[in-house]
């Protein structure tokens, strides 16, 4: 998929072969060979993987009993000068498997950067063809900030999406250990991303040493987000607990309180 400002503009389906645009203004202003060409681009992309993924699998001695996961990001960051020009700031072109950095190009030093022995061999062979990563350093520094400056041209106000509060849920429900309940904090419907989640016991955050697990946040098909966070507690915990979210768009961050009573409602409807 494609990100400008953390927003979906547009995105490969792999099921129908198509680059289909997320926004109007893209499906507007850009013409019919623009979206040709990056089912091409995506479609060439996605035969790449298959093969790398069966290769790497083999390198990292895993077998066709488990999923695997190969990623790309692509991108660059910019900053508008007072004067109106765009200034590259940083360039991304790296790769992860099954979550853990694989290889990311320093587009200062002009090389690949290798964080596992397994990536080593990729690193010199991308390395001895010194054309291939003068090009990634070009797309990083001009043409990816040309498009991502024609996209900014192209993004009317009109089009952009209004920023819109989180809508809070704080609910409990047994847990599958004995004897305990799962309390889970959930927002949902934010724009922009930026959110502050906490589950608070009397008062402190806790964390993940505390058993707190978090889906970070995710994007919501109406391109706003979500984000959900739980942690389990003894059922006669009479500690108190709250769910507390910041954002942008409100005045004051929602605090919402886990009850005793309301906790054993919960178990009742829930057996």
């Amino acid at each position: 998929m494609g990100l400008m400002n953390n927003q979906q503009i547009d995105y490969y389906d792999s099921v129908s072969k198509k680059t289909i645009p997320k926004q109007d203004w893209m499906r507007e202003k850009l013409p019919a060979d623009y979206w040709e060409k990056g089912t091409q681009s995506r479609k060439s992309k996605e035969q790449w993987f298959k093969v790398n993924v069966n290769i790497l699998m083999d390198r990292m001695r895993h077998n066709n009993t488990d999923v695997h996961v190969l990623q790309w990001k692509v991108g660059c960051e910019i900053d508008q000068q007072s004067d109106g020009t765009l200034k590259f700031m940083k360039g991304a072109d790296q790769y992860s498997y099954d979550g853990d950095d694989f290889l990311a190009f320093d587009d200062v030093t002009m090389q690949w950067v290798a964080p596992v022995v397994q990536a080593q061999m990729t690193k010199r062979k991308w390395d001895g063809v010194q054309i291939l990563n003068t090009y990634t350093k070009g797309y990083l520094e001009k043409e990816c900030v040309d498009w991502l400056s024609k996209f900014m041209e192209y993004e009317d106000k009109e089009f952009s999406r209004a920023d819109s509060p989180p809508k809070v849920y704080a609910f409990a429900k047994k847990a599958k250990t004995a004897g305990h309940v799962r309390l889970t904090c959930m927002a949902t419907g934010f724009y922009p991303r930026d959110v502050l989640m906490h589950i608070k016991k009397n008062g402190v955050p806790l964390t993940k040493h505390d058993g707190v697990q978090s889906t970070g946040v995710l994007p919501n098909d109406d391109d706003t987000y979500q984000i959900r966070m739980s942690v389990q507690i003894p059922e006669a915990d009479k500690e108190t607990y709250e769910c507390y979210v910041g954002h942008g768009t409100l005045k004051e961050p929602f605090v919402v309180k886990w009850g005793k009573v309301w906790l054993i409602w919960f178990s009742v409807i829930d057996g």
